[in-house]
């Protein structure tokens, strides 16, 4: 009897693939019209450095090496038909030989006190930082915490824990590939969801960082902290 494998399915071309993606979407979203399908054009997944990032991360560890190829092949042809980023999860619908799309849950250990302390400092180091981040970019002073060996922004294998209802039996399949792919290109017009995925609420780590350089701004000129901004004021004080 063909062990799963030893069995390699017919040849399906691009083509074929899209097709078939665009017709399970076309179904999917009559039940469910909050489908996020993402896809990726052109040599580079991502565009931004950080994105960029994100994908120099997934590539450097050999033990995903077999299934990124796949991953962003799937992404490419638009397989990828929903991908939705919570707090420590990843969750996405991709197509693939079965007649439904698979399910894919990958969950990501959040940051610890120390790292999340560390993106506050960075932040509120510079209110230049604040208003980039608020803009939707990632200021250049997080490139040495992203690209950090150990205890950096970007999961290592051991934070990351895949979960796919498909057959293989590689511990990243290429279907959870597509989605780890796919977050690139979300977090490419949406940094602020690597604040979302990590579990910081930004709206908190907004308040910190706006307080810290505030109150070193009073220091500095001679004058009692007190209170320096409540809640309400946030959003003024940088207009969101």
């Amino acid at each position: 009897m063909s062990r799963y494998y030893d069995y390699y399915p017919p040849y399906v071309s691009q083509a074929e693939k899209l097709k078939k993606a665009l017709k399970i979407y076309d179904k999917l979203r009559k039940k469910n019209p909050n489908l996020s399908p993402i896809s990726a054009e052109g040599r580079q997944i991502a565009k931004t450095w950080w994105g960029k990032s994100w994908c120099d991360n997934l590539e450097k560890y050999e033990v995903y090496q077999h299934r990124l190829g796949k991953g962003r092949s799937y992404l490419r042809t638009g397989l990828v038909l929903d991908l939705q980023i919570e707090k420590g999860l990843v969750k996405s619908l991709v197509v693939g030989s079965g007649r439904k799309p698979y399910e894919i849950n990958i969950r990501i250990d959040l940051l610890n006190k120390e790292t999340e302390k560390e993106i506050m400092d960075l932040a509120g180091n510079k209110i230049e930082s604040l208003e980039q981040l608020l803009l939707g970019q990632f200021p250049k002073e997080f490139g040495d915490l992203f690209l950090k060996q150990d205890g950096g922004i970007f999961p290592s294998p051991k934070e990351i824990h895949f979960s796919c209802n498909c057959l293989d039996y590689a511990d990243m399949c290429k279907h959870c590939a597509a989605a780890l792919y796919g977050v690139a290109v979300r977090l490419d017009k949406d940094p602020l969801l690597f604040f979302k995925l990590h579990g910081i609420d930004f709206n908190v780590f907004l308040k910190k960082t706006a307080e810290s350089k505030l109150s070193l701004l009073l220091q500095n000129a001679g004058k009692k902290t007190g209170r320096v901004i409540e809640d309400c004021d946030v959003g003024k004080v940088f207009g969101v």
